[in-house]
């Protein structure tokens, strides 16, 4: 067992603990960490819901043979001087959403990242809180709707990184926050942003990431979630349904996942007589290989190769303000009655508590 909390100490300071959960990305586009990262990643049994046994020749013998040089490939036209879209952009909310959460709220708060797969790890975020004396810590899976594939696995990440604690904190969870107020209008103030720069095209295409279509026949409610977020962002937005579509992306494997599907609506809409296309992808808190390779690159040359005339991506919320300030509001919803938001919250009736309980466990007989 992982002896955590063995530097504990009667008066040692408590905050509020954050975690902050992405889905992760490679240490770096070469095949070996792409390969790496891809067999971390797909073999999550609830990523990819198959016999185990079976997966694994399928994994081993096919996919991570063939799939890392064109996922390497495909990593290496979004990189950065900074290193991966994804972990720039979750550091930066990291970052904005400390100082969002110790502005308003009256005790201390320590937000940590992690990633489900890759780094950096759940494990070493959690041990960041521990550091930090995170007591109390809410799980934010960056997931706006929830999926087995994505919210449940981090829920099976940090529940087995706990079960190695001797000492686990109290925790709570965001499950889903896809019909969350703050989040739609960050959602409708980014779109409304970018119209008013370029213009509005005929038709807003929201793609979401796509699942199996049998794991939504087994109960997965993503399907109705990413649809519910659509048709809110559209009242919003005060478009009439006609004026978007929700598609779905980044299909994998030889079944049937949620349609429509994103290249393929693409592909038939200039038949139709849509010409121009805005694209946004509110199933996603960050831009990331999907967005930015897949949505901004790929599915644009899709639609131009049909006869599109003008196709626009426009970017992921990131960490925009408005986008900061709903998960802050969200981070204070699920912790309220913990000591850290209570308005009556004295940083020095805390100390002075600490020195108390430090003297009476010394008058027990503890060294510290």
């Amino acid at each position: 067992m992982k002896e955590t909390f063995a530097e504990y100490r009667h008066d040692d300071p408590e905050c509020l603990g954050v975690l902050m959960v992405n889905l992760g990305t490679p240490d770096s586009p070469s095949r070996a960490d792409v390969r790496r990262y891809l067999k971390e990643f797909l073999w999550d049994p609830r990523v990819v819901e198959m016999a185990r046994p079976i997966w694994w020749l399928v994994l081993n013998g096919v996919i991570l043979n063939t799939r890392p040089s064109r996922s390497a490939a495909a990593y290496a036209k979004v990189w950065t001087e900074e290193g991966a879209p994804l972990l720039v952009h979750s550091r930066r909310q990291a970052a904005a959403l400390q100082g969002v959460l110790e502005q308003r709220l009256p005790g201390p708060v320590k937000v940590a990242l992690g990633m489900r797969y890759g780094n950096p790890s759940i494990a070493s975020a959690l041990e960041e809180l521990r550091a930090a004396g995170a007591g109390r810590i809410l799980v934010l899976p960056m997931y706006p709707q929830y999926s087995a594939t994505t919210t449940a696995s981090i829920f099976d990440a940090v529940t087995a990184e706990l079960r190695q604690w001797r000492w686990v904190p109290e925790m709570r969870f965001v499950n889903r926050y896809h019909d969350q107020t703050g989040y739609i209008a960050a959602l409708a103030g980014s779109v409304r942003e970018y119209w008013r720069e370029h213009g509005e095209a005929q038709l807003l295409v929201m793609s979401f990431h796509g699942i199996p279509r049998e794991y939504f026949l087994a109960g997965d409610p993503y399907h109705c979630e990413c649809h519910k977020t659509a048709r809110l962002l559209g009242e919003a937005l005060e478009l009439p349904t006609e004026r978007y579509r929700v598609t779905f992306q980044s299909r994998l494997g030889p079944k049937e996942w949620l349609k429509p599907y994103t290249d393929e609506t693409l592909k038939a809409l200039p038949a139709e007589g849509v010409r121009q296309v805005d694209v946004l992808c509110p199933g996603f808190s960050a831009d990331c290989l999907e967005t930015l390779e897949e949505v901004a690159m790929e599915n644009r040359e899709t639609f131009l190769e049909a006869g599109g005339e003008r196709y626009r991506y426009i970017p992921c919320l990131n960490d925009r303000p408005e986008h900061m300030t709903a998960l802050a509001d969200l981070v204070l919803r699920h912790t309220q009655g913990w000591p850290e938001t209570a308005a009556d919250y004295s940083h020095e009736a805390g100390e002075h508590e600490r020195t108390e309980r430090l003297a009476r466990a010394r008058a027990l007989g503890a060294e510290r």
